[in-house]
């Protein structure tokens, strides 16, 4: 399935080289949420069915610990299936997606540098399988999805575990509690990537369908999107007048 996928949307696939260690610094390029001050507030539109609600909840508390960003659960404006974004808002979603190979998937909508709107999705389909039905797994893809939506790289995407949800670690049981929150190196890329300058109006959303035409990207580092990955894969997607859709996925490990 995961093979199907990858050739049916070929055009916009940008790979990017595996890593083994944990980069100096994670953001995903220079994107960020446009903000007249520190902290600010990001909206999570709740659109989860409720044996999701608990993973959302700790996950938005996790991430307010914060000095730089707080969160807030939100009704959400769409539902689980469609998942529409909504401007300045992300919107967090559940559905069985299907047998595509992802467990979790984050998009961002970009304005230049600015992030306008996000989603994440987290595939049912899967997380009714034996391997990935437990607490800390769906709590950890939760968490990496949601810090995405604020600029977040990956700290390692060689399976180890760093203690981070943002890592690719497969936790296997409800007491097998690593990686599944933000750590301390965490916190500290959100205050590198948000107290480099504040802005005096926020971005306006980007909206339109725009092309289905991959354009050239940067990776966590600045490099240029390349080889794949362990568990994880970028795509963009060019929407015409410098506005950008980046979808982050998060694979099963098996890949099916």
């Amino acid at each position: 399935m995961r093979r199907s996928f990858m050739t049916a949307i070929a055009s916009l696939v940008f790979l990017v080289a595996t890593t083994t260690t944990a980069t100096a610094t994670h953001s995903w390029g220079n994107y960020h949420w446009s903000r007249a001050t520190n902290p600010f507030t990001v909206p999570l539109g709740d659109n989860l069915t409720t044996n999701w609600d608990g993973y959302l909840v700790t996950a938005s508390g996790d991430w307010s610990q914060s000095s730089v960003l707080d969160t807030r659960i939100q009704t959400g404006s769409t539902t689980g299936r469609k998942c529409r974004p909504s401007a300045g808002t992300v919107q967090v979603c559940n559905a069985a997606y299907g047998q595509n190979g992802w467990l979790g998937l984050a998009q961002i909508w970009l304005s230049g540098s600015h992030i306008t709107q996000g989603a994440v999705k987290v595939n049912d389909t899967y997380f009714v399988l034996a391997q990935y039905n437990n607490n800390s797994e769906k709590l950890h893809v939760m968490c990496q999805e949601v810090g995405h939506t604020f600029g977040l790289g990956h700290q390692d995407e060689s399976g180890i575990s760093l203690n981070t949800c943002m890592d690719y670690y497969h936790n296997t049981s409800d007491a097998d509690t690593k990686s599944t929150r933000p750590n301390q190196h965490d916190y500290d890329q959100l205050v590198t990537i948000y107290s480099s300058h504040v802005d005096a109006a926020a971005a306006a959303s980007a909206s339109g369908a725009g092309s289905a035409v991959g354009v050239p990207g940067a990776d966590d580092d600045g490099t240029p999107f390349g080889a794949s990955r362990a568990r994880g894969s970028w795509y963009v997607q060019d929407h015409g007048n410098g506005r950008f859709l980046l979808t982050h996925v998060f694979w099963s490990p098996s890949g099916r």
